[in-house]
């Protein structure tokens, strides 16, 4: 009786658990750099994804935590303190302006990039103005946005003065 108890134990398998993209990003490329950690903001989901996907995608780099409106980057942004943050300026509840005079204010040092569709120089002033680290269009090229992320979290001596682009 007892070796039938201890057959039907061992014949359980543990539940198998799933890889998450992030996890399978750190394993694929561990290096002696920690990886850059980075909050999405965007009122729209088909972006946020996609932003999602690009940025697992790369070893040095990983999503903690996606926005759905400037309210929501403001407190995720409190909650996670991301190396980078990527903000809409139009969203819902509090703009990216708003979000990225909120955020300042609680730390002078955080990196926004602000990642838009808006390119008129009203915009581009006020978030510059605002505190933004990097001004880039949501047409830009994904290496563009990958290296402007890597060039807001690299020492200043090492980045090239103007990471602000049109």
């Amino acid at each position: 009786m007892t070796s039938k108890k201890k057959t039907k134990a061992s014949s359980k398998k543990a539940p198998r658990r799933t890889k998450s993209p992030a996890r399978k990003a750190s394993k694929a490329g561990d290096t002696k750099r920690p990886r850059i950690n980075v909050l999405i903001a965007d009122d729209h989901s088909v972006v946020r994804e996609g932003l999602v996907s690009l940025i697992t995608r790369k070893a040095d780099m990983t999503v903690i935590g996606e926005a759905g409106n400037g309210r929501e980057a403001v407190d995720l942004w409190k909650q996670h303190h991301p190396d980078v943050t990527l903000l809409d300026l139009r969203m819902p509840e509090l703009d990216g302006v708003g979000a990225l005079k909120e955020i300042r204010g609680d730390d002078e040092q955080a990196r926004i990039i602000v990642l838009t569709t808006f390119d008129g120089d009203e915009d581009i002033y006020r978030a510059i103005q605002a505190g933004a680290k990097g001004y880039l269009l949501k047409d830009a090229p994904r290496e563009a946005l990958m290296d402007c992320i890597r060039r807001c979290t690299s020492p200043p001596n090492s980045r090239n003065a103007s990471a602000a682009k049109r």
